[in-house]
């Protein structure tokens, strides 16, 4: 389909394939390496695979796209019929993925916006649906990544992980640095804060935990109208159930979405994550 605007993110936005496709949004992908082997989220390395390379303790890393990647990503979008192109992606905080797709932009045959959503999972997915949704009703450029910023200032995510383990490892849990020394005596609660994973509480147990995030995700939602989405990493009897709850607890529900987080952020928060994203519309 072509479209005056196009609308490019990554991989780590988990949107469904066929909301991807409906809407037209293309997705770059990261890379995974396990061992000596690098894969791409998506296509290459499945959750499954990357839970057991976890669970046998096996090096694993991930990587942001080449700006080659971007660039042929940019180039195709030009040649399909667009005059500007958005790219969304995950918190430059986290990632070099944002600074990938700047060094791209600037050689590209049409004008390139992109935008640092400091966000990731699905927090960065309803980004890019905000856009696209503009993009498909005939809007600019700037009113595309106008609706992408806003939806992006509005969302907010809240998750639990069994360990902080392997947020230690990759350098990715900032202030949460605090917890370390009693990380095997509480359950943390994290969230997403200015694009960086910071310690929200501490709490005593996983069921204690599981239910406070659940508490909080009413609260943020309020009477909506509100999406939301529940990620999980091999948890998906938990995630099921969480969403069940919300979807009765929050009567602005518009759009509720429950899925396994892919290989890159399951890299870096190990087997047991609990999310959700709050987005209000």
């Amino acid at each position: 389909m072509s479209r005056h605007v196009a609308i490019v993110t990554d991989s780590t936005a988990y949107l469904p394939r066929q909301t991807r496709e409906r809407h037209a949004i293309t997705t770059v992908p990261l890379t995974v390496v396990i061992g000596d082997r690098a894969l791409e989220e998506g296509t290459e390395v499945s959750a499954k695979a990357l839970v057991e390379a976890l669970q046998k303790r096996r090096a694993v890393t991930t990587s942001r796209p080449s700006p080659e990647i971007f660039a042929e990503a940019y180039r195709v979008a030009a040649e399909a019929g667009a005059k500007g192109v958005v790219s969304l992606h995950l918190s430059a905080e986290v990632s070099g993925t944002y600074d990938a797709a700047v060094l791209a932009a600037k050689d590209a045959p049409v004008p390139v916006r992109v935008v640092d959503t400091r966000m990731m999972g699905m927090a960065l997915g309803f980004c890019a649906l905000a856009a696209a949704q503009v993009a498909e009703a005939g809007g600019s450029l700037d009113e595309a990544v106008a609706a992408a910023e806003k939806r992006a200032a509005g969302t907010s995510a809240y998750f639990y992980v069994d360990t902080l383990d392997y947020l230690r490892r990759g350098g990715r849990i900032g202030a949460a640095q605090a917890l370390l020394g009693s990380a095997l005596a509480v359950k943390p609660l994290l969230e997403l804060d200015g694009g960086r994973i910071e310690l929200r509480e501490k709490v005593r147990t996983a069921s204690k935990a599981i239910a406070r995030l659940e508490e909080i995700a009413v609260e943020r939602a309020g009477s909506g109208p509100v999406d939301i989405a529940v990620h999980h990493l091999s948890a998906p009897e938990r995630a099921t159930a969480l969403a069940e709850r919300l979807k009765e607890r929050v009567p602005g529900v518009a759009e509720l979405h429950v899925s396994e987080v892919g290989a890159v952020i399951g890299a870096h928060t190990g087997p047991g994550l609990l999310a959700v994203v709050v987005s209000p519309r």
